[in-house]
Formats: C-alpha cells, structure tokens, sequence
C-alpha cells in the first residue's frame, strides 16, 4: 500500500521527521518498506527557465532550423539553433540552458550540451511538452501565455509538486488501515501515547451535502442479503466530463494510479482516502431506472469491462438492471454501462460486500483489481453514506454535478460487532507490564472500543465494526501493546532458556533416507502442497470427488490439495528442463490429501523422480539415459536402509504409468514405481521419459526396524556360477523364473541374476524369446563339488520344463 505524506498529511499533522515516522508506523503494525521521494513532473523541471524569443532568423543553408535569439532575464541572452516547425519571434518558451538535464515522457533522460548545427553554434534548446514530461504533444515547442514572466523558474511557473511516498507492507488482517484516513486514524492513537500530542483526525466535513432536486428517480432492491448487507447510492447529473485538476493527478500518480477524467479519478480518490471502493454506472444505459442486487443462473453470460465474455457462477453476486447483469459486485465492471466521455448523469454505488463472496468470484474469473481487493479484506461498514457524500460533493466542485435523487442506504442485514472481555491480571502477565487501568482505557477509546461495562477486574468491550479481525482478548492485548509500543516494553535483566533433547523417530529416520538419497546424487525438493484439478481430467481412474478443495486458493487455476506427488514433481521437472537442465534426479518428502466420503485425509509420502542422462558425458563411456532398472535400484536402496526385506512383487496398474511395479508388504503397498505415461506428460511438454516411485512414508516409517538386520559374514569357501539360456514362451517373465528357482534351487542358491534377453522369430520360433540367467551356488561350511552342483542345475532344468515349458539352450 502507499501513502503519499502530502495526503495523510491534510488529515493529521505530521510533526515527526521522515525517519520518526517511518519507525513510529513500524511499531504499530504499518511495516514501512520502503519510501520514495516523487515529483509531479518527473526531475521536477530542475533548472529550465522561461524565455523569450527576441529573433527568429531561418539559415540559408537549412530550410527547417531557425536561429533564435532568447532572452531568459536579465540580458541573459542564448543562441539556439531550433527545428520546431511553430517557433516565432515574440513568443514565450521553455528553454533549457546548457547543462540542464531533461527528462523526455517516453524516452531516457539527457543532458543539453553545447552544440554546433549546420556550422551554427546553439547554447540551449527550445523544449516541447512531450519533452520536459509536461504532455504527450511533439508537434513543436510549448508556447506559453503572453504574461508568462522571462527568467522564472519553470518548477514554479508550473506548481510542479514534491511529495513523499511511504509504501507500507500492509498485512491481509490490516483492511482498516487500508487507506490514507484509515492510517491516520492508527497513527493519531500512537502519537498520543508514545508523543503525548493532542492531535485528532481531521476527518473530511460533509455538512454541505443536500439533495439538490430528485429529477432522476432511482429504485434499489437487495435480494442477495448475505451477500450484500448494506447497498448505497445516489444519482448524479448535468455532469461535464474532463480532465481531472492537477492537483487531484498529482495525488492519484503519487499513490500508482493513473488519472482517467474527473468522474472516475474521485472514486478512485474516496477508494484511497476512505478505503471504500466506488462505482459509476451511466444513468441513462440503467433499464427502467431499476438496480437489482442479485445472483444470476448458473453459466449466465455477461461481458465485462475488457470485452471478454464470461461465464458466471450461481454464487457470483451481480448489480442489474431491469434487463440484466451491468456489473460482477466488487469486482468488475460491465462493457456497456461505465462513464464515457458522452455520460451526463450516473448512478454512483457504494455498498459493503461480503468479503468471502468477493474472493471467491475474484478467483473463479481471475480478475484481480484494487476494489476487490479491498472487499476480500473486509472494509468498513460503516462508512458507505460518508463516502458517497464526500464523491458527491467532490464531483458537484469538479464536475459541474448536481444531486439529483434521493440518497438510497439499504441495510439489508445487520453486521454484528464482537463483544470482548479484557481481564487486567491477564493483559499484566502476558505483557510483563503493570498496566495502570487509565492507560488501558485510554488506548482502547483511542482505537474506537465502546467500553460497555467495567470494574476492578476489567473491561467489557465491544470493538469497532471495521475491525473484523478483533474477536478475543488477546487481539484486544495486541492492539494495546502496538499503540503502547513494542519498544517501550521493559527488558529483563537476565534471559533464561532451556534445551530440549527429545528425539523424533519420524525425524531421524526421514534424515537417514534423505542423506542416503542424497548421497546417490540426488537433490531434495519441495513443491507446492496446492495443484490443478485439470492435471487429472484426462485419466479414467481418478474420482474427483476425493479431491480436497481449499476454501479460498491463491489462484483460480490452483483450485485442489494435491492426492499425489507426481504433478506438482512434474512441474519441477519441466522448470528444470526448460532451463537447460535436462536431467533430474529429485527426491521428495511431502503430504497428499483425499477427502473419503467427507471425512479428510493426509498421509506422508517420499517420492523419487528420474529423468534425462543419469551419466555425464565422456570420451571413456556413451551417454546412458536414466531407466526402469535404474528407479528400481533405488526403491530397493530405500527398502534395505529402512530394514525392510521379503516384500513381495506385483504388477501394477495404474493410469498414471504405462509399465509399472508394486511392492507389498503383508499385503499393504509400500510403494508403486515405473514410467510415466506418455499423455501425462505431454500437459507439461516434457518429451524425455520419466521415472517415478511413490512410497507410502507413513508404512515405510511403521515398517522400519520390524525386522531385524543380521551381519551375514564372507564365507571362506568359494563360490560357482552355472548359466543356463532358457527358451519360453514370451508371455513369461523373469519373475516367475526367480520364484521358481527359489523353490527349487536347493539350500545352496545363494544368487540368480538375468543377464540377456534375446528374441529372434527365426531361431527361436514364434511368440518365444530366450532368458540367459546366472545362477550363484555357495555352501558356508565346506566348498561344494561338481556333483552337487550339477544334482541342483538338473533340479532347476527339471522344475523349468515342467512348470513353464521351457527348452534349455546348448
């Protein structure tokens, strides 16, 4: 938020030194950072001087260049070459002399030097409006009126302005101090305690507003009571649009808004001054003269502002006509009923909406602007009469207006103020300050708390309707320490702390993972808990009524807490890729959310992500990209540094892969690995493929330890490998080949490992490839012999043949 000291200071005298002040509104909650000095002209026309052309000669060497003779005062006389097509001899102008610096509208700023044009020497230039930032006009020099004075200063022939910006960073629980006179209700509090000033907020008087007239009838029905509570307004006419005077741009600039004509610069005046938004409807486009404040049909249409065509919600709060929709309350306005240059009288509204209404309509269109962002916070209620009479009478002086109808204020429903009890002994001990009772109730009168009761133990008090945020004792103890002041608090002579050495078991054994991953090359990440329900409209299996939706989201687009890891990863992934990193190795810790028939759930899951090169690139070794096997190894690292063995393999089927694998334990998955499918990742025009494995944490952190973890010693006696080249039909795999073996290899097994995989429909045969694997024989007691080795290799032959039908290759 900014706040021009200029401004705040027509309200409150500003006795405090720029530095004072900033540290005063710090303490109080109005966190200044950050404060600038502005211009109503930018370099404030520094230096450059009114002048006269005394001569006006054209060169016979150029046909466009004019040699002027210019006095600036004081037979202070300048020769300056000039190529404006309306320069004469008798006219008055801006001149910059020499070393001055300028500052064009759309250009840099630069300095005039001494110059030498066509072989004639010129000592300053002639400026046009668009040049000195005065205007957008370059068809040639300014001329100014004939009683000009030679030799003033044109800061002061211009009243350019200086003024002090101060931007605060206003904080979403802080809407009543959301404006000029909302700032310096808070700060006159603080200067009283803290400065002992006397000084009272100079609110703006209003004592002249009267109908004038009630030619231009208006009628007003609330039917959205909730929605709206209190709806004002009054009908304006014999209105003359034009430019606003300057002093209203200049304090409109200076706060970041850009003047537009008179009519709409004074509601965004009242907005930054009262904090109370305003709108204008052309009174001659409103059918049969009739506002209806109402909700429309679900996916009605109506065209806002910027021509787009929209799609309302049921719950979107409209301002209609007898005709239809004219204006998305709070938010946005109509295409067709705003003020143009050719409005003679308008309907000008000022309502009080409530604040959850406008978030979510702000959201559901994604339309952010500074009135909605005031409604979402929640304004004063009580102030939309006294708004509306301070526009009234600001455009009665600035517009020619008239009132012209009877001021409407509709109370549709009763907004209820919080009534809160503040105990002494309590606010004393959780301060650390003896409180005396005339301070306490100085403050809380200072900041608008009705006292409706007290006595030696305390206050009953009933805090002020624009305070929304106040609802308990301890809001009402803050709001005491902050115009007491944080730094007036005494310090204690001695700070006493203890440690605490409980350990987490969650902690440690997330740590222990982490650091293994970690050690592997991968890096840790953490995503956004909030993601898109769109990610998941192309996948049957998901049901959308398990996703979790946050009552108010940041975004309209980030509209559900994410039930997995993989898109928020993916985004990660595509962040990367598209800036040059393509490969990814990521791990990450983090919650999903499901909504199960109402009731809510969250669960910790670990992911990993791999995709790209998982080798860089060198003369010694081929690039190799990262694959199943690859994410497969480091599920198993996972499951071993977390002391889980014997979990048993399934395929898994899944709409988020398109070949995958799960592991269980007593029948409850651990984790789900494989390759993402294709259509997933086109949404995020990643082309490389990814690998993912999602584990259940919560499991993994349950499973961990159960079993338990020997030390196998080297055994002194030799190993022996067999191979043997299977030939099976395709529909089998190497997993029913490593169970079986399991069973039948014997006591001596120790290993088994696929090491080719050959496929030729010529040598092989139709529908038949050939698994070549390594069997690993070790007896730890004595070293064993051929005999027994061959007597377990014909078992294996034996139980591959009859089980799976193979044929051994020689």
């Amino acid at each position: 938020m900014k706040i021009s000291l200029n401004w705040l200071s027509d309200y409150l005298p500003i006795q405090l030194s720029l530095n004072e002040l900033s540290d005063l509104l710090t303490d109080i909650g109005l966190e200044v950072e950050g404060i600038e000095k502005v211009e109503s002209v930018k370099g404030g026309l520094e230096n450059l001087v009114i002048g006269e052309v005394l001569e006006c000669e054209q060169p016979s060497n150029a046909d466009r260049l004019k040699v002027c003779k210019v006095t600036i005062g004081k037979e202070n006389y300048l020769q300056i070459v000039c190529g404006a097509p309306n320069v004469k001899k008798g006219q008055k102008v801006v001149v910059a002399p020499v070393g001055t610096t300028i500052y064009p509208l759309n250009s840099e700023p630069f300095t005039i030097g001494e110059a030498k044009i066509r072989g004639v020497k010129s000592f300053g230039m002639l400026c046009a409006e668009d040049e000195i930032g005065l205007g957008e006009n370059h068809d040639g020099i300014l001329v100014l009126r004939d009683d000009a004075p030679v030799g003033e200063n044109a800061k002061e022939y211009f009243n350019v302005t200086t003024d002090t910006v101060i931007e605060i960073g206003l904080t979403p629980n802080r809407s009543d101090a959301n404006s000029h006179l909302g700032t310096a209700r808070d700060l006159a509090a603080a200067l009283v305690i803290q400065y002992n000033q006397k000084e009272e907020v100079n609110w703006p008087d209003n004592a002249d507003f009267s109908v004038q007239q009630t030619t231009h009838p208006i009628q007003v029905k609330v039917e959205a009571i909730d929605a709206c509570p209190r709806y004002a307004g009054i009908v304006l006419s014999n209105l003359n649009i034009q430019p606003s005077p300057q002093w209203m741009q200049n304090r409109l600039k200076a706060v970041g808004v850009k003047p537009i004509n008179n009519i709409v610069d004074i509601t965004n005046y009242i907005n930054h001054e009262y904090g109370q938004p305003l709108h204008a409807f052309d009174y001659d486009k409103i059918a049969e003269k009739q506002i209806i404040v109402k909700n429309l049909k679900e996916g009605s249409t109506f065209t806002t502002l910027d021509g787009e065509e929209r799609k309302l919600s049921e719950e979107d709060l409209m301002i209609c006509d007898a005709e239809g929709g004219m204006c998305i309350a709070g938010v946005y306005g109509g295409l067709n009923t705003g003020v143009s240059d050719n409005t003679t009288s308008i309907f000008l509204e000022s309502a009080y909406f409530d604040p959850s209404t406008i978030r979510r309509t702000e959201l559901r269109h994604n339309l952010r602007t500074d009135a909605a962002a005031k409604f979402e916070k929640g304004i004063d209620p009580t102030k939309q009469v006294e708004a509306l009479k301070r526009a009234s009478l600001l455009i009665q002086e600035l517009a020619g207006g008239v009132i012209s109808s009877d001021l409407v204020d509709i109370h549709a429903r009763e907004i209820q103020a919080a009534q809160i009890d503040l105990n002494y002994e309590r606010l004393n001990h959780l301060t650390g300050v003896e409180f005396k009772t005339e301070i306490v109730k100085k403050i809380v009168m200072l900041l608008d708390f009705k006292i409706l009761d007290e006595n030696e133990l305390g206050l009953q008090l009933e805090a002020p309707l624009y305070r929304a945020d106040v609802t308990r004792e301890a809001d009402v103890i803050e709001e005491i320490l902050r115009i007491y002041g944080f730094n007036n608090l005494p310090l204690k002579g001695s700070t006493e702390f203890s440690f605490n050495y409980a350990t987490n078991k969650e902690g440690n054994f997330r740590n222990k993972i982490a650091d293994d991953l970690s050690g592997k090359g991968f890096q840790e990440i953490m995503t956004n808990s909030i993601s898109r329900s769109s990610y998941y409209q192309q996948l049957n299996g998901i049901n959308e009524e398990q996703f979790v939706r946050p009552i108010n989201s940041l975004n309209s687009e980030l509209d559900v807490m994410r039930p997995d890891l993989l898109m928020t990863g993916l985004e990660t992934i595509a962040y990367n890729k598209n800036r040059n990193m393509p490969s990814c190795s990521f791990y990450e810790f983090g919650r999903v959310y499901a909504n199960y028939k109402g009731k809510y759930h969250e669960a910790n899951h670990l992911a990993i992500y791999l995709s790209g090169q998982k080798n860089k690139e060198s003369w010694l070794a081929e690039r190799q990209e990262f694959g199943f096997y690859d994410c497969k190894y480091f599920v198993e690292s996972v499951l071993q540094k977390s002391g889980i063995n014997n979990w048993k393999e399934t395929t898994c089927d899944h709409e988020f892969f398109q070949e995958a694998v799960e592991y269980q334990k007593n029948k409850k998955s651990i984790v789900r690995f494989g390759i993402i499918h294709k259509r997933i990742l086109s949404q995020f025009d990643i082309e490389d493929a990814v690998l993912f494995a999602d584990f259940d944490f919560d499991y993994l952190l349950q499973l961990n330890g159960q079993s338990e973890q020997l030390f196998t010693p080297i055994s002194k006696y030799p190993s022996i490998e067999r191979d043997l080249a299977l030939v099976l039909d395709s529909s089998v795999n190497y997993k029913q080949i490593k169970d079986l073996a399991n069973q039948k290899g014997g006591e001596y097994l120790s290993d088994m490992n696929l090491f080719d995989v050959y496929e030729s429909e010529e040598k092989l045969g139709k529908e038949k490839k050939s698994y070549a694997v390594s069997f690993t024989f070790e007896n730890k007691e004595e070293t064993l012999t051929n005999k027994e080795i061959d007597k377990q290799v014909k078992l294996l032959i034996k139980a591959f043949e009859n089980k799976l039908g193979a044929e051994i290759r020689s």
